[in-house]
């Protein structure tokens, strides 16, 4: 077969035998197989799958090479789709199993931002955004074609190594088209691809709502509906309104058992304080020294001692020797006078 000539035509089934045994192969050798299956005639379904193939196809650099590779996509001719940051890497099976790989650039930060700040405070939850149930005004942010998500045409690069010699064969075209259908299941892989975390969407919306209501002077708690939004979660109105009453009633409660606990905090302070001064009253040494406090206390004072001074006998003298003398006799007369 010259070089110029094509390769025999090979019926789909045919194709896909050979597609199955090949990645049953691969599968064993420990390769992630992912290959991309569709039911019906259309290709994507969801939010994000649809807004990718208008996308593309909305291009005049693609319009005329896409369509050859839808049917490749529908009969499941893309045995393999793995998206990563800024890389997108498939098998396809044509009349033998071709490799390719899709470079596609990363968004750049300023434009992220610039995202990020036209979709401050639309977005309600993680959920919503990754179900694509979005306001008109976010719908066309992220699929605006010059400063939204989707790559431009001088953004991506193909590599194929069939032997058509088009920038875009149909190969390329089915991995692109695979892409779109690969969104429906994980639309998260958008934003991998872009090198973007898409959870920064949410927190900077977060963010814009919580701002507008302090600013606002409105009460910083939030509705059962808000923060059912905000986590994409359903929660129960009843139940809110019971926990909402129960978190108003905590912080009485919580103060008055602040209060409690220091007052008897302070109480058990002065206990502690306390608590010596008993014990050395109650020593023997403390028991007497108070004893004697007391009764020094109690008694009545004493009055002053008189000094008593002995006189020193004086010396008889003569005289005095028989003045004494004579008053002997003279009782002695007196006691005869009286016996007559």
């Amino acid at each position: 077969m010259a070089w110029y000539s094509w390769a025999p035509y090979v019926p789909v089934a045919e194709r896909r035998r050979r597609a199955k045994k090949k990645m049953e192969s691969l599968r064993k050798r420990g390769v992630d197989i992912q290959p991309i299956e569709i039911e019906g005639r259309k290709i994507a379904k969801t939010f994000w799958g649809q807004a990718w193939c208008d996308h593309l196809e909305g291009f005049s650099d693609f319009e005329n090479r896409l369509p050859r590779g839808r049917t490749y996509v529908r009969n499941g001719s893309v045995c393999h789709l793995a998206i990563a940051k800024g890389n997108v890497e498939a098998k396809v099976s044509g009349s033998e199993i071709y490799n390719l790989r899709i470079r596609i650039k990363t968004l750049k930060p300023k434009k992220w931002n610039g995202v990020k700040g036209r979709c401050a405070g639309q977005i309600g939850s993680l959920l919503e955004l990754l179900q694509g149930n979005l306001s008109d005004h976010v719908m066309e942010v992220v699929t605006d074609r010059q400063e939204g998500l989707f790559p431009l045409p001088g953004e991506i690069t193909f590599d194929c190594d069939c032997p058509d010699w088009a920038v875009m064969c149909k190969h390329v075209a089915a991995v692109l088209y695979g892409v779109g259908a690969r969104l429906d299941e994980s639309p998260e892989l958008l934003f991998t691809l872009r090198g973007v975390n898409h959870e920064e969407l949410i927190d900077t919306d977060a963010e814009a709502a919580v701002g507008a209501a302090t600013r606002s002077g409105k009460s910083k708690r939030l509705a059962a509906d808000d923060l059912s939004d905000v986590f994409g979660i359903d929660i129960d109105a009843d139940h809110s309104a019971d926990s909402a009453d129960s978190a108003r009633a905590m912080p009485r409660k919580q103060a008055k058992k602040k209060s409690r606990s220091a007052t008897q905090r302070v109480k058990k302070a002065t206990n502690k304080k306390k608590t010596p001064k008993k014990k050395l009253a109650r020593s023997p040494a403390n028991k007497t020294a108070a004893k004697k406090k007391s009764s020094k206390k109690t008694a009545a004072p004493k009055k002053p001692r008189r000094t008593i001074v002995k006189k020193t006998p004086k010396k008889k003298t003569a005289k005095t020797a028989e003045k004494a003398a004579g008053r002997k006799r003279s009782s002695k007369k007196t006691a005869k006078t009286r016996a007559r």
